[in-house]
């Protein structure tokens, strides 16, 4: 995950809704089932999946009153505190 990426999905539902990035997930997960694709082209499919969760989870805790920079550092903290374990 990147947080550049995270932070400009976000803006992005702020600005827009969030129905784009979800029936977005919907089409990017829809391809991951095309057995013509190659490891790497799966890898990008699931590292752009993971960002748009993850703004999907930031844009939540913002609507529940979180700061944005705080919001991101939180979520981020929690994967990275995932990776650890």
């Amino acid at each position: 995950m990147k947080l550049p990426v995270i932070k400009h999905l976000t803006q992005f539902i702020e600005d827009n809704d969030e129905d784009y990035i979800v029936e977005t997930i919907e089409t990017l997960e829809a391809l991951t089932e095309v057995s013509s694709l190659k490891d790497e082209e799966l890898d990008v499919i699931g590292e752009l999946i993971s960002n748009m969760y993850g703004a999907i989870e930031v844009h939540k805790m913002t609507k529940e009153g979180t700061p944005k920079k705080e919001a991101l550092n939180s979520f981020m903290s929690r994967v990275l505190g995932s990776i650890d374990k």
